[in-house]
Order: structure tokens, then C-alpha cells, then sequence
């Protein structure tokens, strides 16, 4: 049974990756931050640009993650009935957890000693690792922590009930506005307890688990009715149409309800019995929903991947150290955080991407080789010849994210 690949998904991991690590750049330089180097920041941006940048690519950090979290949903399933419990497990294990804990221990608190360090502060890598609020940050790989988790637990449910035969109803514009209610409630409510930006154990980002649990479930029920191949045309328009109605009034919503200052005047939106927080729940959960299925359904256009979408995980991986030695390396220079912000992301794109491109290429040279030594063996057993021939080579192995990551079984083939 061949393994069926969806290089569409490939194509939207890799731009929303990208999109990740620019933003992640341009957070440094804000006020109102929201990545590690806001805390020793040399320069920031004008208050004019900072409330530009709100505007036209806050919406963004919305939906982003809520999306990738619906990608993983959609290809959860096959994946798991290839490996079984137990085997899906240990690779999940292998794949995010293994990451999460080399950086909570060990790369991240280095990369934050190195800022630290740059800024002139005092403080020890044992302080960062021990101290620093909040305890285990990993960075941006507290994604990876908690997909474990969703993984873990959606394993221990499929060994206990499996699919049924039937899938049950389809899934209708009615159905997928059931999912934005439910995702918005859950979220009001989270947020109650645990505030948008709050910090705890690990980062785990409780107050995002609402959309991200959500977009999760969400995408093994797409996946169910073939939506990972194809999502039905009038989904697709409702929701572009939808996002992208969001997205255009949702900068004229925020000014009539009195957010000016990005910095200031963002609390009621965070969090608590504010009719801003209700309407941040609302939008939020009316945009990654829309948008993750628009944008799943444009990228169906795409026949194939972009050739460096092989290394996507990696960049996503390796993002925070690279980011924090590039500011770093920035820091000298006597230029505006306008200047400063966009050489970053830049920057930080092309190095992640080609990280992740010669890690996976590396991995892929070394598997296809260990593959090739018996046949090398046999062939000089055999013949006596020093190679073998054509017929014996097996094909490369496959980017991981091609097989492991992204295929199910071809029931067609």
C-alpha cells in the first residue's frame, strides 16, 4: 500500500514557518514584545510603526499556530495507523520531545545568557536556566511540547476506540461555524484564569490551548472526510471570504475601541470579563478557522512543494538561537529598529531554511547510504565488482516530512 503525500500541506507549513521567524524578529523591536529579545532590546520602534505593524501583521499572530496545529491534525491519523500506538508514540517522542528538552536544557538558556551578555547584564547560564521566568522556557519549541501532549493523548483515545467504519455526517459551513463558536467560548473562558502572554511551567501557553487543541481535533476530522487532499470549493471561498472581511475591518475595530497604543492599552484584550477580551476570543477564533482552511485549500493549486520545505522543521527548530546571535550581531550598528527589524527576519529566513535544508540533506545522504552497504557487500560477494549495479540501488529516502510526517495510506492504490 503506497503511502499517499500531500505536497500542498508541505507548502503551508513552510511559509507559515517562515512567517514564524519574521515575526518573531520584528517582536524584538516592539513595546509590546512578545519574544525574548524585547527584554534587552537596544532600540525599538516608533510608536507610528509599531501600531502600522499591529495593523497590518498583527492579525497574523492570530491564527499562525492555530494552523500548523490544524496541518498536524490532518495528518495525525494516517500516521498513526501506519505506526500503532506504541510506534507513533516513540517517534513522536523522537521528533518533538528530544528538541524541546535539548532546548529548555541546554539551547535556549544559552542563546538568552548570550542577549543577556550583550546587553551588559550580569547573570550566569545557570541563573538563566534556573531563574528566569518561566522556568523550562524553551523558546519557540514549547509548540513541540505541547503537540507531544496532543499526540500522547489522542494515541491513548485511538487505542482505546479506533475510527469507526462509518465517518459519520459530512462536515457543512454550519459545522465549521459550530467550530468558531466553540473555539471562541473555550477561549474567553481559558482567559479568565490564564490571560493571553501569561507565562507558565514549560510556556506551555494554556491561554492558546483552546485554538490550538481545537484546530488539532479539527484537522483529524477534516482529515476524515478528505480534506487533507481537498477542501470542498464553497468551504474554501466561504472562508477566504470571511478571513479576509476579518482582516480589513478588524483595524478600524481595534481604533474604535480605543487601542492606540499597542503597549498600553492592550490589557482588556488579554484577558478577563472585558467585552475586549470577548472580542479578541471571537476574532481569533474566526480567523484561524477560516484561514487555515482558505489557506490548506489555496495551497492545493501548488503540484509540489518548495524545494527547501524539506528543511521547515529544522528551521522551525533551530529559529531562537539563530535569531538571538543574528540581534546580537546587530547590536553595534547605529541604525533604527526599522532597519534593524526587516535585515533580521530576512536574515534570520535564509540561515534557518538553509540549516534546516543541510541538516535534512545530510540525514537523507547518510540513510540512503547505510541502505546502499549490504548491496555494496553482496555485489563484491557475488561478482567481485567494486559497485553495484543500477538495478540493486534502492531510491533515496524521503524527507521525513514526506513519509512520516506527510502520507497516508493510498486507498486508490
Amino acid at each position: 500500500m503506497r503511502p499517499r503525500t500531500y505536497p500542498h500541506l508541505d507548502t503551508v507549513r513552510t511559509a507559515l514557518v517562515a512567517w514564524v521567524i519574521a515575526g518573531h524578529a520584528l517582536l524584538g523591536y516592539s513595546a509590546v514584545g512578545g519574544w525574548a529579545y524585547d527584554e534587552v532590546h537596544e532600540v525599538t520602534f516608533a510608536p507610528p510603526t509599531e501600531l502600522m505593524l499591529a495593523a497590518l501583521l498583527g492579525p497574523s499572530g492570530l491564527f499562525v499556530i492555530g494552523t500548523l496545529f490544524f496541518v498536524s491534525g490532518m495528518l495525525a491519523e494516517s500516521s498513526l495507523q501506519r505506526h500503532g500506538p506504541r510506534g507513533y508514540v516513540s517517534a513522536r517522542a523522537v521528533r518533538l520531545g528530544l528538541p524541546w528538552l535539548v532546548s529548555a536544557l541546554l539551547v535556549w538558556p544559552a542563546a538568552v545568557w548570550l542577549a543577556y551578555t550583550a546587553d551588559g547584564r550580569g547573570v550566569t547560564f545557570w541563573w538563566v536556566l534556573t531563574h528566569r521566568d518561566p522556568l523550562l522556557d524553551s523558546g519557540s519549541l514549547w509548540f513541540a511540547l505541547v503537540l507531544l501532549m496532543y499526540c500522547a493523548a489522542f494515541a491513548a483515545w485511538y487505542a482505546v476506540r479506533p475510527v469507526p467504519r462509518r465517518e459519520g455526517s459530512p462536515l457543512t459551513g454550519r459545522r465549521v461555524a459550530r467550530v468558531v463558536v466553540l473555539i471562541a467560548a473555550a477561549s474567553f473562558a481559558v482567559r479568565l484564569v490564564f490571560p493571553a502572554r501569561s507565562g507558565q511551567l514549560a510556556d506551555l501557553h494554556l491561554w492558546q490551548w483552546p485554538q490550538c487543541a481545537g484546530m488539532f481535533l479539527f484537522g483529524i476530522a477534516a482529515a476524515r472526510r478528505g480534506w487533507a487532499g481537498h477542501v470542498p470549493d464553497g468551504i474554501r471561498r466561504g472562508c477566504g471570504l470571511a478571513a479576509g472581511v476579518t482582516l480589513v475591518v478588524l483595524p478600524g475595530l481595534a481604533l474604535a475601541t480605543g487601542l492606540r497604543d499597542t503597549a498600553r492599552d492592550m490589557g482588556p484584550y488579554l484577558g478577563g470579563w472585558h467585552w475586549q477580551s470577548a472580542c479578541t476570543a471571537v476574532v481569533e477564533a474566526l480567523l484561524v478557522v477560516a484561514g487555515s482552511l482558505w489557506l490548506v485549500g489555496i495551497a492545493e493549486r501548488r503540484e509540489r512543494a518548495p524545494r527547501w520545505s524539506r528543511g521547515a522543521y529544522v528551521a522551525f527548530v533551530v529559529q531562537g538561537p539563530v535569531l538571538l546571535a543574528f540581534a546580537v550581531a546587530l547590536r553595534p550598528l547605529p541604525a533604527p529598529a526599522e532597519l534593524k527589524a526587516p535585515v533580521l527576519a530576512v536574515g534570520a529566513v535564509v540561515v534557518c531554511f538553509a540549516l534546516g535544508v543541510l541538516v535534512t540533506g545530510s540525514g537523507r545522504t547518510a540513510r540512503a547510504a547505510r541502505d546502499v552497504r549490504p548491496h555494496l557487500d553482496a555485489g563484491s560477494r557475488t561478482s567481485g565488482r567494486s559497485g553495484p549495479s543500477p538495478s540493486t540501488l534502492p531510491a533515496a529516502a524521503p524527507f521525513p516530512n514526506d513519509q512520516s510526517e506527510n502520507a497516508e495510506p493510498d486507498r486508490e492504490g
